[in-house]
């Protein structure tokens, strides 16, 4: 299987689940132990303006590699009229950029890397 060839909304798909898991432990870790405050505090990682904010950062900072700007413009670009009713359509897409990367990172068996981003995420806070 050839992961460049994989729909970017496939790898935004399992990039959501990747991202999401890493903000629900970093939560857990900081030792919040109610779910409505965990719900709550997560808004700010996993909204689509939340993610578009690190990436947008990120891309600003020179953060990424040629390889992983790809991919990032691949998701961005990708013609799609759907979008959150609580955001516009820019930040959605920037928002699935960042997650098609993890996705496609996942499935690169480069794990490594998404810690760094994770890191680089949750350290901004």
């Amino acid at each position: 299987m050839d992961i460049r060839e994989i729909n970017v909304l496939v790898l935004a798909y399992l990039g959501d689940t990747i991202y999401e898991d890493y903000i629900r432990r970093f939560l857990i870790d900081k030792g919040i132990n109610h779910v409505d405050k965990l719900q709550k505090d997560s808004i700010q990682y996993v909204s689509a303006k939340g993610q578009a904010r690190y990436l947008k950062e990120m891309l600003n900072t020179n953060y990424f590699t040629e390889e992983e700007i790809d991919i990032i413009k691949r998701a961005r670009n990708y013609k799609t009229n759907s979008h959150p009713k609580n955001c516009d359509i820019i930040t959605y897409k920037l928002a699935t950029g960042l997650e098609a990367l993890i996705g496609y990172l996942s499935l690169s068996n480069r794990q490594d890397r998404i810690e760094q981003i994770m890191k680089h995420i949750l350290g901004g806070m």
